[in-house]
């Protein structure tokens, strides 16, 4: 018997999320199904990150134990060639018996991006969330620096998660905007047309709370749109109440982008 970790890459947009449910098709259930019909014995993953229904990741991990021959770097390509275009095995590797991708995680980093434009444009529409009011990304700058370090996060948690604490530590948060190719030339002054923008923010920590980098970017969203100043997410996390902080935002917009481990491969 041998431990298999395999690192996940999935377009989230068509799945009720990670974890298998009753109501559709999850990504763990797919991974489950072609992994049995592969290896022949039947397999359940366990995944470190049980990312929500149209959420997105280039680097989540799950495990799962076999008594297969097949070298273990050789499952991801096996596995490639018959998973659909939006589920990939990026690597598959031995690791320890002992090894478990949730208790054994280091850090998460996820990307939570934001398409500022006045026009939805299509060809982001799936991995962004879309704001039509010009963000102002320094007071989104400086309201984040309040996040950095080691708080109780209740404030920005949704009911529902299955944490026994709810303090987390955040060691960075960087947002950056990039320039969006679109003709947005204004035919008349009154349109208030603004340049169209990416704006990313990428987040690490510790581990975070159910909803938590969702309801981060929506108060952070507020804050650019001026509705909020920058103060206010420091008000917001030393109350502990999360009707004080923004709704969540949706979940298109999120990526987890890696999970960091100190446990080595066999």
């Amino acid at each position: 018997m041998k431990r298999i970790k395999l690192t996940v890459s999935y377009d989230g947009t068509n799945y009720v999320g990670w974890q298998v449910q009753k109501n559709g098709l999850a990504i763990e259930e797919v991974i489950n199904q072609h992994l049995s019909k592969l290896l022949e014995e039947e397999i359940t993953i366990i995944g470190a990150s049980r990312t929500d229904s149209g959420v997105h990741a280039l680097g989540n991990v799950a495990i799962f134990d076999t008594e297969t021959r097949i070298p273990s770097e050789k499952i991801a390509l096996a596995m490639n060639q018959s998973l659909p275009d939006d589920i990939k095995i990026v690597r598959s590797e031995e690791v320890s018996a002992d090894f478990h991708p949730r208790y054994h995680a280091v850090t998460k980093t996820y990307q939570y991006n934001i398409l500022n434009s006045r026009v939805n444009l299509p060809l982001n529409r799936l991995y962004s969330d879309y704001v039509y009011y010009e963000l102002d990304t320094e007071k989104m700058r400086k309201a984040a620096q309040y996040l950095l370090g080691e708080h109780d996060f209740v404030a920005f948690s949704s009911a529902g998660g299955q944490q026994n604490s709810s303090v987390r530590r955040i060691d960075s948060i960087d947002i950056e905007e990039e320039p969006v190719r679109a003709d947005t030339e204004s035919s008349s002054p009154s349109d208030h047309m603004f340049p169209p923008k990416l704006i990313h923010i990428t987040i690490t920590g510790n581990g975070f709370l159910y909803n938590m980098v969702r309801i981060i970017a929506g108060t952070l969203e507020k804050v650019g749109m001026g509705i909020y100043p920058p103060e206010y997410v420091k008000e917001i996390l030393e109350s502990r109440d999360r009707s004080l902080s923004a709704p969540k935002a949706s979940a298109r917009g999120l990526t987890l982008i890696k999970i960091d481990y100190f446990e080595p491969v066999c």
